[in-house]
């Protein structure tokens, strides 16, 4: 086990807030300006912001370092976190439909973490999956103006599921940023 000493140097790319990823000016998520009008466009908005800074702590790591479960005893990586998101992205889709549930993505409980191996076709893989299942369930979604109907075989409300999207994302950037830094050092909200 890696001893606290063994940790790379904390660093930042911002050098105008040194607590921050990125300096404002580079950074893509939306900070600034007037928020968004209404309650689905602010979800909206959320989502897409946390969905982005997954992406953020995953950018310029090679398969190994995606790959690599930097908090031991976690068996969680990068890697896993951006398979994981796939599958969820997938099971919540199934619950909104009335048919049959498409089937898990990786296989067995925990596939998505076990199998984030340290290689390319595997990382590139999982970023197309990705895509492919938030596109999938954002277009499911989307015939759902009503954030009050409940739909799928459990009746889930559509603001219901849209939250615990954001909530999903929210907390896996939280381990995202532990990983990072554990990784390779790097730091920042």
């Amino acid at each position: 086990m890696a001893r606290m000493s063994d940790q790379p140097a904390r660093w930042t790319q911002a050098t105008v807030y040194p607590d921050m990823w990125a300096n404002p000016d580079d950074d893509p998520r939306n900070s600034e300006g007037p928020s968004p009008d209404g309650e689905l466009a602010t979800l909206q908005d959320f989502l897409a912001n946390y969905r982005l800074t997954l992406r953020m702590k995953c950018e310029g790591l090679d398969a190994e370092q995606l790959a690599r479960r930097s908090v031991p005893p976690s068996t969680m990586s990068l890697l896993g976190l951006v398979r994981h998101l796939a599958e969820v992205e997938r099971d919540w889709r199934n619950w909104i439909t009335d048919g049959d549930p498409l089937p898990k993505l990786y296989g067995k409980r925990d596939a998505d973490f076990d199998g984030a191996v340290a290689e390319q076709a595997v990382v590139d893989a999982a970023y197309v999956d990705l895509e492919r299942e938030q596109a999938a369930t954002d277009a499911a979604l989307a015939v759902h103006s009503d954030l009050g109907r409940r739909v799928g075989k459990d009746g889930i409300a559509v603001r219901e599921l849209m939250v615990h999207r954001i909530d999903e994302y929210a907390r896996h950037s939280g381990h995202a940023d532990l990983l990072r830094e554990c990784v390779d050092g790097r730091v920042g909200q």
